[in-house]
């Protein structure tokens, strides 16, 4: 199956006005000038006839093959990979522009339909791989250096060797893999299509959000009220698409023999389940020096006997409302990654004069914000909904972040420059904190300076308590559903046991909170995605510190990092800089720097 990655940041995204100054818009034509493109038509005809010739001359004969006939067989599949990555690219982002549009949503479905169907007869390529004995696979590498480049590759798919069935059961489920994605849309579209009114206007789910960061109370609590009268609404189709969800990756966890629900994303993250474990008790161990500190802050702050839900991302009372162009903000975000490495300005230009940047809200678009790599051949494309808030700055230079890194690691080539979620995020949350250091540098008061500093620590523990938060929940919800059938009000109590553990005792939950969970993309397209948050976070927090300590080479070292894209494992990209993310102590490290920000808050009240 070949799909478009969802949004990488948060669901809390924004929107934005003609205030805001020229903002830009895909230039889709790099991949397809449109749907009749003759080129197009040219790359589904030779994609339908390399899958059946790939078929033809390798289907049973993986095992006879030498080095350069190995190669050979490595080569094309990538060469496939890639025209039908350019396909779906170009479907997907269209579809993401205008999510309401039944004419790019069938476009989308027919592609992905047509490439399900040419490629289905290219399942045996990995179950054969996986039949191999390791001793003959390192016996062809030994012969031919360019084939052992993509022994990273054979290692993710032979990680799947324990949990693989039948040919015939392999090919059916990926033929079964597009009834899937029609849940997938399901969501989508019901989430775009939702209608919120706030005092009057009509909002979409972007504007209503933005509304729970607005500096008037009675405006964020109208929506947060609106939002959980109009989740409420809608409940029973959102706890459908998750139980249909969650259940169907029973199913396949079950059939392959996954030993956990979790199994899955931690063999596609490349990472140890003792890893990721010893991060989520890290996090929740640091709830109360983290979360529960600074909120009881905020609270007192905001003059407050206690928050409700509408006031978590309330904008503080010194806050300057002043809302940031899109000409500063692109100023901001370039003057910070150009005063790290001028290479890191020289590779973020493009993106804003070259139409690979779409950053305006507007009705019928995807919520939140990411950067799809598309193919190593093009470019990516950064989508944001911009409100011209400073996390709206933040967000910009979170996925610039993340197309400076597809565009340094697509050197590694289709099958070698993706690299597992866990590291994806390196890039993006460093180019937050570059971003971040040069805005407080900056910073003109005491004032100035606490604003920034609570509205770092507010991101960080989006990204890494509520994350967390939310992985807790996902873990609890498909091992619930193992048990049967969830009601929404099922689900419903799920979400609100891990919210007041997060957010601690500073808060109130209104009622109608316990549907929040609905709108979150990620519990669908992507189960677990979130802790790569949090991991991400806490790897570049300890990665900010040996570079704030002076390490020599840090700029190279952090090149050839992002360059390797999926070619190492974190143990071996870390190495160069004397990091070890499977060291429990490496996450305390990751956390005490919220904490410590959190310290130089509380010393500003003294």
């Amino acid at each position: 199956m070949f799909q478009l990655p969802f949004p990488v940041r948060d669901a809390n995204a924004n929107g934005g006005d003609k205030s805001l100054g020229n903002l830009p818009e895909w230039d889709l034509s790099d991949l397809y000038s449109g749907e009749d493109a003759t080129e197009l038509k040219r790359d589904l005809d030779w994609l339908e006839q390399a899958c059946a010739s790939f078929a033809s001359d390798f289907e049973g004969n993986l095992a006879g093959l030498d080095a350069a006939g190995l190669l050979d067989c490595v080569l094309r599949n990538e060469k496939i990979n890639q025209i039908a990555g350019r396909i779906m690219s170009f479907a997907g982002l269209r579809y993401y522009q205008l999510t309401t549009d039944a004419c790019r949503a069938k476009f989308m479905s027919d592609m992905q339909e047509k490439i399900t169907n040419f490629t289905t007869p290219l399942v045996f390529f990995t179950l054969e791989l996986n039949r191999l004995e390791d001793d003959h696979l390192d016996g062809l590498f030994d012969q031919c250096a360019e084939l052992a480049r993509y022994k990273p590759v054979f290692d993710r798919i032979r990680a799947m060797k324990p949990y693989q069935l039948s040919d015939e059961l392999e090919k059916f489920l990926h033929d079964l893999g597009v009834v899937g994605d029609a849940w997938e849309r399901m969501f989508d579209e019901t989430i775009a299509g939702l209608e919120f009114e706030v005092n009057g206007d009509q909002l979409g789910i972007e504007g209503t959000l933005n509304l729970l960061t607005d500096p008037k109370r009675d405006n964020r609590e109208a929506a947060a009220r609106e939002l959980a009268e109009v989740f409420g609404s809608n409940i029973k189709t959102f706890a459908r698409v998750h139980n249909t969800q969650a259940k169907e990756k029973e199913i396949l966890d079950r059939w392959r023999g996954m030993e956990t629900a979790q199994t899955g994303r931690h063999l596609s993250n490349q990472v140890e389940p003792e890893v990721v474990e010893a991060l989520r008790n890290a996090v929740v161990n640091a709830y109360p020096k983290l979360s529960h500190r600074y909120y009881e802050l905020k609270r007192k702050w905001l003059g407050l006997d206690v928050m409700q839900v509408w006031d978590r991302n309330a904008p503080l009372p010194m806050e300057d409302p002043t809302i940031v162009d899109w000409d500063r903000a692109e100023k901001t975000v370039m003057d910070a990654y150009t005063a790290f490495d001028p290479r890191m300005g020289e590779l973020a230009e493009p993106f804003f004069r070259k139409g690979w940047i779409d950053a305006a809200v507007k009705p019928g678009k995807a919520p939140g914000a990411f950067a799809h790599p598309t193919v190593t051949n093009v470019h990516p494309y950064v989508m944001l909904n911009y409100l011209g808030k400073p996390r709206d700055v933040m967000t910009l230079a979170h996925e610039l972040g993340h197309g400076v890194h597809q565009v340094l690691a697509a050197g590694q080539g289709e099958m070698l420059s993706s690299t597992p979620l866990t590291l994806a995020e390196t890039a993006s949350v460093f180019g937050e904190m570059l971003t971040f250091r040069k805005m407080l540098d900056g910073a003109k008061s005491l004032a100035e300076r606490k604003v920034m500093l609570a509205g770092k620590v507010e991101d960080m523990i989006n990204t890494v308590v509520r994350q967390i938060a939310f992985y807790d929940f996902e873990c609890k919800l498909h091992d619930a559903r193992r048990g049967g059938e969830l009601t929404p009000d099922d689900i419903n109590a799920l979400w609100m046991s891990v919210q007041a553990e997060s957010l601690g005792p500073a808060f109130e939950f209104m009622d109608g909170y316990e549907t929040f969970w609905a709108y979150i993309p990620h519990f669908v397209h992507s189960p677990f995605y979130v802790y790569a948050y949090a991991f991400g976070d806490g790897l570049v927090n300890a990665l900010y510190a040996v570079y704030a300590e002076g390490e020599p080479g840090f700029e190279d070292k952090y090149f050839e990092m992002l360059k390797a894209g999926g070619s190492k494992h974190h143990k071996e990209l870390l190495a160069p800089f004397g990091l070890d993310a499977s060291d429990p102590a490496f996450w305390d490290k990751g956390l005490s720097m919220i904490s410590g920000f959190i310290d130089e808050l509380e010393a500003m009240e003294e």
